[in-house]
C-alpha cells in the first residue's frame, strides 16, 4: 500500500488492531487491509517471583496496554498525519495457560499465575488418571485443583476462572469467552463439539462433589465460553476503550475476535492450522505445535492436546525456558561493550549499541563453533522445567578442563541448551508417525537470518522455514490482528485455512534450512553430555537457591 492508501485505511477505519500481552513485552500493531504492518507500539515487562510465584501485577497490565497503545498512537500520528479513531476490528493475545480466579465486582483472589509456575504435580497426576488425558502441570484446571488440594481460600469463592488474555478482552467487552485455542490450555476440549470435554466436566465435578463437597461451583460455571476463530465476541465498550486510550480518541463499538494465547496466534502467524503442518515458536519459552490427521495412540506426559483457532486437535511440546538465559547474557556483553568504547572514547558518555545487533553477533558466531560446542555444558533454566520434572531452575554454565572455551562454542551451547528439551517430545511424535509437512519457525530466537533456523533444523532433524515478511519476531500481535481480519471475513464463508493459504500468505517468500548432517552428529554429543550432566543441575537447584 502507498503512504496515501495507508492514511485512507487509518481515516476510513479499515485497518486491524492486534494486541499481545507477551513474557518480556506488551506490543499493540495496525495491519492494513493487506494485512502488512503500519505501526507498532510496545512496553517492556518483565514477571516477579514474589513469595513463592511467578507473577505480574495486574496493574501493570494496564499500564503496559496503555503505553504499548499510546507509542502505536504517536508513531501513526507521526508517520501518516492521522488520529486513530477506529478500526475494523480488534483482538487480544496473551501468555497461555496460568491461574487467574475471580471473585464477585471481579475481585482477584490470587496473584495472576504464569505459565511459569509448575507446582502442580500432584493435582496433574489425579487429574491425568481421572480423564485418561495428559493434564499439564501449567494449566488453569491443574492450579485450580492444586489450589483446592492445598485448602487455598482462593479457590472457594471463584466466580470466573480465566486466563490473562481472557481477563483484559472481559475488561474492554464484559463478555467472558475466550478462543477455543486457549481454552484448551484451561481444560480439555471436545473437537467434535466445539466445546470443553462434557464427559471431563462431569468427572471433575464429581470429584469435588466426593471428596471436597464444601465446594458449590460447578467448573462449567466457572471457566469463560469457548469461541471459534471468526465468531464475534463481543464489542469494545465505552470503559473499555478508556482503558486502551484514556486521551479518549479510540471509539467503542468496534467488534472483537475472540481472544486468543501465543499458541494459537503462533499457529496463525505462521499459516500453520492445517493438519500436518507445524510451528515452532521460540522466545522466552519454547513450543512446537503440529495439527494432527489422526490421534496419539499413548498419552504422554511430554506432550500436550490443544486445539487450533477453529478447533481441530493439535499436540504441543512445551518447554518452559528458552531465550532468557541468552537475554541474560545479551546484557553482559552489551556492559562490556559499553565499558569498552567509552574506554576507547576516554569519556562517559552513554553509548546506545543496539540490542538486535548484539543478538546477531551472538546467533551468527554460534555457527562457527564446534558441531558439539566444544565440550562445553550449560543450562538455561530460569524457571521450572516440566519436560525434565524440575519444579523450579538455576542457570549453570560448568566446563572441564579440557573443553574447548571460546565465544562461538559457547554461543553454540547456549542455542543447543535453549532447544534441548524440545528434542525428547519431537522423538516422541517421530514414534507415533506424526507426518509433518511443513514446520515454521517465529520469536525472537528467528530474527537473526539463518543462524536460529539452521540449529533448530538440526535439532528438530526435519527443514525449519521462516517467512520472509519481517513478521517473525511479532508473531503474537501480528496473528492477532489476522484473527480479527479474519472475523470480518469470514461472512465470505472462507476457512481460516483458505483465508491464510490464500489471501494472506499468498506469494509470500519463505527461507528454509535443511537440517545439516554435521550439527546433528554435533547436536547429538552435546545432548549426551546435557543428559549426564542433569545431576548437576539438579544439586545446584537444591544447593543455590537463594
Amino acid at each position: 500500500m502507498t503512504k496515501h492508501e495507508i492514511e485512507q485505511a487509518i481515516c476510513d477505519g479499515k485497518t486491524f488492531l492486534g494486541i499481545e500481552l507477551g513474557s518480556t513485552r506488551i506490543k499493540a500493531v495496525l495491519t492494513g487491509p493487506d494485512y502488512n504492518l503500519i505501526a507498532s507500539g510496545e512496553r517492556v515487562w518483565e514477571n516477579r517471583y514474589q513469595n513463592g510465584v511467578w507473577t505480574y501485577d495486574l496493574d501493570d497490565v494496564w499500564i503496559g496496554l496503555r503505553e504499548a497503545y499510546r507509542n502505536l498512537f504517536n508513531q501513526i500520528e507521526s508517520q501518516y498525519s492521522q488520529k486513530l479513531c477506529r478500526v475494523a476490528a480488534i483482538g487480544v493475545s496473551g501468555m497461555m495457560h496460568g491461574y487467574l480466579p475471580l471473585a464477585s465486582q471481579d475481585r482477584l483472589l490470587s496473584p495472576f499465575r504464569t505459565w511459569r509456575n509448575t507446582d502442580t504435580e500432584e493435582a496433574c497426576k489425579i487429574l491425568t488418571e481421572l480423564f485418561q488425558f495428559p493434564i499439564p502441570r501449567r494449566w488453569s484446571v491443574a492450579h485450580l485443583y492444586q489450589s483446592i488440594l492445598r485448602q487455598e481460600a482462593s479457590a472457594r469463592p471463584i466466580e470466573y476462572l480465566t486466563t490473562l488474555s481472557g481477563y483484559v478482552h472481559y475488561k474492554l467487552t464484559g463478555e467472558k469467552v475466550v478462543g477455543i485455542g486457549e481454552a484448551s490450555g484451561m481444560f480439555p476440549i471436545d473437537s467434535q463439539t466445539g466445546d470443553y470435554n462434557a464427559d471431563m466436566l462431569n468427572a471433575f465435578d464429581d470429584l469435588i462433589a466426593q471428596k471436597h463437597p464444601d465446594y458449590t461451583w460447578k467448573l462449567k460455571d466457572i471457566l469463560p465460553k469457548a469461541l471459534r476463530a471468526g465468531e464475534n465476541a463481543g464489542y469494545l465498550t465505552q470503559e473499555g476503550a478508556r482503558l486502551l486510550d484514556p486521551l479518549g480518541n479510540l471509539r467503542p463499538g468496534v467488534p472483537m475476535a475472540p481472544p486468543e494465547g501465543d499458541a494459537a496466534t503462533g499457529m496463525v502467524a505462521t499459516n500453520s492450522v492445517a493438519p500436518r503442518t507445524g510451528n515452532i515458536s521460540a522466545g522466552t519459552s519454547l513450543f512446537a505445535t503440529v495439527v494432527l490427521d489422526k490421534p496419539l495412540l499413548n498419552i504422554y506426559p511430554e506432550l500436550d492436546i490443544v486445539a487450533t483457532p477453529t478447533g481441530n486437535p493439535a499436540v504441543m511440546v512445551h518447554c518452559n525456558n528458552c531465550t532468557g538465559e541468552i537475554n541474560a547474557w545479551m546484557n553482559v556483553f552489551r556492559g562490556f561493550l559499553e565499558s569498552l568504547t567509552q574506554d576507547i572514547n576516554n569519556n562517559n558518555n552513554n553509548i546506545n549499541i543496539d540490542n538486535q545487533a548484539i543478538y546477531n553477533a551472538m546467533f551468527r558466531a554460534a555457527l562457527d563453533g564446534k558441531s558439539d560446542g566444544g565440550g562445553l555444558l550449560l543450562y538455561n533454566f530460569q524457571s521450572g522445567e516440566p519436560v525434565f520434572d524440575l519444579i523450579s531452575g538455576c542457570p549453570l554454565f560448568c566446563r572441564n578442563s579440557r573443553a574447548d572455551f571460546n565465544f562461538p562454542n559457547f554461543m553454540r551451547v547456549q542455542i543447543y541448551a535453549a532447544l534441548a528439551p524440545l528434542k525428547s517430545g519431537l522423538d516422541i511424535l517421530a514414534r507415533e508417525e506424526i507426518k509433518i509437512d511443513r514446520l515454521t519457525g517465529h520469536g525472537g530466537f528467528f530474527k537473526t537470518p539463518e543462524a536460529g533456523a539452521r540449529l533448530m533444523a538440526a535439532v528438530a532433524g526435519a527443514p525449519v522455514s521462516v517467512i520472509d515478511n519481517n513478521k517473525a519476531g511479532e508473531g503474537g500481535a501480528w496473528g492477532m490482528s489476522l484473527l480479527a481480519a479474519y472475523m470480518i471475513a469470514k461472512a465470505e464463508n472462507q476457512t481460516l485455512e483458505n483465508y491464510l493459504q490464500n489471501q494472506v500468505f499468498a506469494g509470500q517468500n519463505v527461507t528454509t534450512c535443511q537440517p545439516d548432517a554435521h550439527d546433528m552428529t554435533g547436536f547429538e554429543a552435546f545432548l549426551n553430555r546435557y543428559y549426564k550432566g542433569l545431576a548437576i543441575e539438579r544439586a545446584a537447584i537444591e544447593n543455590l537457591q537463594l
